[in-house]
């Protein structure tokens, strides 16, 4: 299996990191940037608890985007290994792997919103009694 030479001196290949990675670094912002601009815009409002809300909010959101960062990173590595290998089938395979295990996870989450919603809020009061 021969390996393809790359020539790292040329001006082409920052050209070609850059297209890889540009939307990799805006997909790691916008994250941050819907919590803060959630921030502002409630922070408009005269009372406290909204922003306290919206804080906790993009807090769990952040959490949940970040948790499933597995699937993100290991789907990326795995398509990068057939793509290379030119293996077209095996990326339309991780591909749909990576779907239906993102669509159960989904759809698990949205039907266990509920529960875990209230159980978390029922921990909160009794945390709140404590202090």
């Amino acid at each position: 299996m021969s390996t393809p030479e790359f020539d790292i001196t040329a001006g082409e290949w920052h050209g070609r990191v850059w297209r890889l990675a540009a939307p990799m670094i805006l997909s790691n912002l916008s994250v941050p940037l819907l919590g803060a601009v959630d921030t502002a815009v409630i922070g408009q409002l005269q009372e406290p608890y909204y922003l306290g809300a919206v804080a906790v909010a993009a807090l769990i959101f952040t959490f949940i985007y970040w948790g499933f960062g597995f699937l993100r990173m290991g789907t990326t590595g795995l398509t990068a290994q057939a793509w290379g290998a030119g293996d077209s089938g095996e990326v339309r395979a991780i591909l749909s792997r990576s779907l239906l295990i993102a669509a159960l996870v989904g759809l698990v989450i949205i039907i266990l919103q509920r529960p875990i919603g209230e159980w978390r809020f029922h921990y909160w009061k009794r945390v709140r009694k404590l202090k």
